[in-house]
């Protein structure tokens, strides 16, 4: 039971269809105040079909809305609120998570059509750097919450691991690179030759040159190159792989731009043909001056190719083999340029598919207001942050619960958890300052107050012997009115994070559901009125389903103890 869907359809009645449903829908809002009402309707917009006063409509509405799903309806200057009938809803909404358990908030708006998720996608030969978290998990939340709404995933782990940064890598081991050194610490090692090449270059620029001439070697075939491009991306592999399992992330491919080597020549051939492609200054590029843009270069002029011939390829080949109804790029803001290009030159190609490829930016990872780079040595590992975070997580576990069986599992959900959600909670296209002390802190809006709470909310359950029915009685109704419309909220919630690509809105949402509960936790006695107990559990044992939804959502997981 929707009661925005209810107070759309009342209205829709009152309207004699001059709204659609769905206006209406859009239109509502919530009150800023609870003594105000539950949802609230804005006249504005009637007042420009009917050319009457909004307040006027207003008061007319009210009178003619009856309904036993509203405890009152009553005109605010130009807005209709209305107050939901409490026991109803309560009644109604508990029963509703009983039933439905984790599946609670799906919807099948995707009718298992396929999506694919371009997230992740580090450079091979280099080290997973913080710069990296914002796409993985900005991706792995949407993907999740894609699934939530019905469609089927695939998730896509576009790896760099092609272009003329391996040329110059190559160039740096071959001059100052030691073997063994290598092998012993592979990552680290070509970091450094990396930052090291990037310093000689700026006094001797004929590196440059010779790192294009070492990439194209690579891409012609050439033995060595090829030999040194595979040992750097299987070290590469085992690195990330070590990463991804801390994050509890998987992918369904690992098809890198590499990948994409022999498929780029069907794209070529197929511009030409359509007469695409024109010559500037010797390179291949295809013209865009009808929408603004500067032109999308295909081929160099020495003949290598591009970022936007590979992804032409790839999308072209992801359409033929996964079908997708949608095909989402989570990457940077700085790439908002190329990915327009991409599409319009598909749709010049005459791929209508091409206009459901959406780019999902998000902002920088900056460390002291400046953006990491990792040929400049100014980077922040992953690896190092997650493990730090752990450890903290187990010093404050030791402190406050010692005696709790599996510490090491509790930290490590605990301080992965803060890293992911100090990310999540942010809008994605805001620059997130990297702050560890802000990430690992344990109060406030952070991931460890939801864990906590969840972790309280079970050993309510626990000590107070719950046992689930499908009689759910009604309880504290004006108490834990506010818990109750957060819940209700929570499909919509879903579906809002997911028509913006937004995993902050059920972030934040779980800090306001935590909060409601921890207040209502404060003023009443769940354990200690016998006769009222297991009808305030159902009410725990509702709380603690959605949190523990919301936070798989966002891909933490909610440990039962902490």
């Amino acid at each position: 039971m929707d009661g925005k869907q209810i107070f759309v359809q009342s209205l829709f009645e009152c309207l004699d269809g001059n709204l659609e449903e769905e206006q209406l829908y859009r239109l509502i809002e919530k009150p800023k105040q609870a003594k105000m009402g539950d949802l609230a309707f804005p006249c504005f917009e009637l007042a420009r079909i009917f050319r009457k006063n909004p307040q006027e409509i207003a008061m007319q509405l009210a009178a003619e809305i009856n309904s036993i799903y509203f405890e009152h309806v009553e005109a605010v200057g130009a807005y209709v609120n209305v107050f939901l009938n409490k026991a109803l809803f309560t009644e109604n909404i508990l029963q509703q998570i009983c039933k439905e358990k984790t599946s609670f908030g799906y919807s099948n708006l995707g009718k298992e059509r396929a999506i694919t998720i371009d997230l992740s996608s580090p450079n091979i030969a280099k080290p997973f750097s913080m710069g990296h978290l914002r796409s993985t998990v900005i991706g792995n939340a949407i993907a999740n919450i894609a699934e939530k709404v019905g469609y089927k995933t695939i998730r896509i782990n576009h790896l760099g691991d092609w272009g003329t940064q391996f040329g110059k890598l190559m160039v740096a081991y071959q001059k100052w690179g030691n073997e063994a050194q290598v092998r012993a610490n592979p990552i680290k090692e070509l970091l450094q030759l990396y930052i090291r090449f990037h310093e000689e270059a700026e006094v001797d620029p004929t590196l440059n040159d010779l790192g294009r001439q070492w990439f194209k070697r690579l891409e012609d075939g050439d033995t060595q190159a090829e030999q040194l491009w595979e040992w750097f991306r299987e070290e590469s592999l085992k690195d990330f792989s070590r990463i991804y399992e801390l994050l509890g992330i998987s992918f369904d491919s690992y098809n890198g731009e590499a990948f994409y080597n022999d498929k780029m020549v069907r794209v070529v051939h197929e511009l030409q043909q359509k007469s695409l492609l024109t010559e500037s200054e010797g390179a291949k590029v295809v013209t865009l001056e009808e929408e603004n843009l500067p032109p999308c270069l295909i081929q160099k002029r020495d003949g290598t190719t591009l970022y936007a011939t590979r992804d032409l390829a790839a999308a072209i080949y992801r359409y033929e083999n996964y079908h997708f109804a949608e095909s989402l790029y989570v990457v940077g803001n700085e790439q908002t340029l190329h990915f327009t290009q991409l599409s319009y030159v598909l749709q010049k190609m005459g791929y209508s598919w091409a206009e459901n490829m959406k780019h999902i930016s998000f902002g920088m990872m900056l460390k002291e207001g400046k953006k990491m780079s990792t040929r400049k040595g100014k980077v922040v590992l992953l690896e190092e942050v997650l493990q730090e975070a752990i450890q903290l997580a187990s010093t404050n576990i030791t402190e406050k619960n010692p005696l709790l069986v599996n510490k090491e599992k509790v930290a490590r959900q605990v301080g992965v958890g803060a890293v992911i959600f100090h990310d999540l909670k942010n809008d994605r296209r805001n620059d997130v300052d990297f702050s560890l002390e802000d990430m690992l802190r344990f109060e406030g809006e952070t991931g460890p107050y939801i864990q906590y709470t969840h972790a309280r909310l079970h050993s309510l359950l626990k000590k107070g012997g719950y046992h689930e029915t499908d009689n759910v009685s009604v309880v504290d109704i004006n108490k834990a009115w506010l818990i109750i419309r957060r819940l209700m909220a929570f499909q919509d919630t879903v579906m809002r994070a997911y028509n913006e690509y937004d995993p902050s809105k059920i972030a934040k949402y779980l800090i306001e559901l935590a909060r409601e509960f921890n207040k209502y936790y404060a003023n009443v006695r769940i354990l200690g009125d016998e006769e009222n107990k297991q009808a305030r559990l159902q009410l725990v044992y509702s709380v603690k389903t959605v949190l523990k939804e919301g936070l798989r959502l966002l891909g933490i997981q909610a440990p039962d103890a902490m």
